[in-house]
């Protein structure tokens, strides 16, 4: 969740933050961050690395277990995790099921890379959140170019894109109407009074303005960031999936935001979860003949029980987490554990924070079909510093606005309820969020929970009008005992992790400014 206060207590820009935390990187490898500057803006080599913090080949693994108590079997996997650095983008990518765009926009993808940096993107719009009802594609052509590992998103690939030509096939006559009222009467090759459906028209092409790709809100800023992860499972089979740049929620910010964070993942067709009839769908689909997706079976939305996260997390502005929720449905109660990491595999720990509070159900959403209004009320929020630098940060906040003065302690969790929250993280209790749920039943007919996407600028939707209208990466449903996701390096956190982690202090340094300085400008926590 999201606090508007947050932005009242910045005391560091995000920009001095990373400068500051890649300078005491640069000092404990012996790198000069000056030198690391130049090479990285004079773009004269296809890839380049910053830092040797990162890898250029493929051994970046990462290792993923969750505790046994999650009642599904795709839980109970180890799955090894490889990021290749740069990434191997070569095959075609599909969507696995009905994407929600901020707006909303609903959508499905098929992406395909050549050797040759060339790519071609098919996106088929909907009028309905089930892509039942196929409104119009774009054909998408271009060239993409791999530039350095992100400095920003630790993980993620820095890429630029040209585009040399899209075209628009329009399905239907009320499509063709809505369109009108969105573009100028004429775009390049295309005259909307006379356009026929199944036709494909020329939208843009390099000769040409970008006026009626920014009238349909429409941008590819997505493949400025991207990461691609191959999970290989116990059983032999393995899953590619591509993780390309988020949307911004804000309409009007989309075609010129960089992203920080990524969209949910696009599948390899070659390599994806069985069984996956959505994944057929799209990749045969064509510009003419888009994918129209089977109805699901209706998912009664039932909160209660324990929701986690199937993988790590990342959110704009270098945020990773994972997270565990708890509904009690009889007394409207809820829990939710945030646990923040410094890295994209959530292996290294940094702290973790526990909210509460209740919840009312409002009316079916009128934007959104199948999802549910929710209103949430925080009232108690605790924060455990798992590393000493952390606790010293907090430790150093006035008396009275930041939990008990002085008595932050690494791995000692303290309430912030007293002291109405901590003005240094930028909490303030209580606090109420206009929220959006939906639940639906993945490929094994399990129950997943979706919960409306944090804006982009850090903002909270403390109003009706700032509800969400996206999603973020599904819950999955667990029942029993603990179910935190534990990792190769620890399971949440104890004295020997503890102790661990408390040793290499310009390391240790480095995360705390990272996290908490991207905290600082945005968000702390996350729904």
């Amino acid at each position: 969740m999201c606090f508007p206060e947050s932005k009242k207590v910045v005391l560091f820009t995000f920009a001095d933050i990373c400068l500051l935390s890649l300078q005491l990187e640069n000092h404990r490898t012996g790198l000069l961050w000056s030198v690391a500057l130049v090479v990285a803006g004079t773009g004269s080599k296809l890839w380049e690395v910053p830092s040797v913090s990162f890898t250029s080949s493929s051994n970046l693994s990462e290792s993923l277990q969750w505790e046994p108590h999650c009642q599904y079997r795709h839980l109970q996997d180890t799955v090894r995790i490889t990021a290749d650095i740069p990434p191997r983008l070569d095959g075609t990518w599909v969507s696995t099921r009905c994407e929600v765009r901020p707006g909303p926009e609903f959508l499905t993808r098929s992406y395909t890379f050549h050797p040759t940096r060339h790519f071609q993107a098919l996106q088929h719009y909907y009028t309905d959140s089930g892509c039942e009802d196929p409104a119009y594609s774009l054909m998408i052509r271009g060239k993409l170019r791999l530039r350095q590992a992100s400095w920003i998103t630790r993980g993620g690939t820095e890429a630029e894109h040209h585009l040399s030509k899209v075209g628009i096939v329009v399905h239907s006559l009320a499509a063709k109407q809505r369109l009108a009222s969105r573009l100028p009467p004429s775009c390049v090759g295309l005259t909307l009074g006379r356009v026929v459906p199944g036709k494909l028209y020329e939208l843009y092409n390099t000769r040409a303005g970008r006026g009626c790709l920014a009238a349909l809100g429409f941008s590819m800023m997505e493949m400025g960031l991207i990461r691609v992860e191959t999970q290989h499972h116990n059983h032999g089979g393995k899953v590619q999936e591509l993780f390309l740049g988020d949307i911004h929620t804000d309409w009007t910010q989309r075609t010129n935001y960089r992203p920080t964070g990524y969209q949910q993942p696009l599948q390899n067709a070659m390599h994806h979860i069985h069984p996956c009839p959505v994944c057929a769908l799209v990749y045969r689909s064509t510009e003419q003949r888009p994918p129209v997706l089977p109805r699901s079976p209706a998912a009664h939305l039932s909160l209660a029980g324990r929701w986690v996260s199937q993988h790590c997390e990342t959110r704009p502005n270098v945020l990773f987490l994972t997270r565990d929720f708890t509904f009690d449905s009889d007394q409207h109660a809820w829990e939710g554990i945030y646990r923040h990491y410094s890295d994209p595999a959530c292996s290294q720990l940094t702290f973790t924070l526990r909210a509460s509070g209740h919840y009312a159900q409002g009316n079916p959403s009128a934007k959104v079909s199948g999802a549910t209004e929710f209103v949430f009320k925080v009232t108690q929020v605790s924060v455990t510093a798992i590393e000493e630098p952390t606790a010293k940060l907090l430790n150093g906040t006035r008396p009275g606005k930041c939990g008990q003065a002085g008595g932050w302690e690494v791995g000692v969790e303290q309430d912030l309820t007293p002291t109405d929250g901590c003005t240094v993280l930028g909490i303030k209790l209580p606090h109420k969020e206009y929220e959006l749920f939906k639940t639906e039943l993945n490929h094994r007919k399990h129950p997943m929970l979706l919960i409306g996407e944090r804006p982009t600028d850090g903002s909270s939707p403390d109003r009706p009008q700032r509800r969400p209208t996206s999603f973020q990466a599904p819950l999955v449903l667990c029942s029993g005992g603990e179910t935190y996701p534990s990792y190769r390096h620890g399971s949440g956190f104890n004295s020997k992790q503890v102790q661990l982690a408390a040793s290499g202090t310009e390391r240790l340094a480095q995360v705390m400014l990272l996290v908490f300085g991207s905290a600082l400008c945005s968000w702390i926590c996350v729904y």
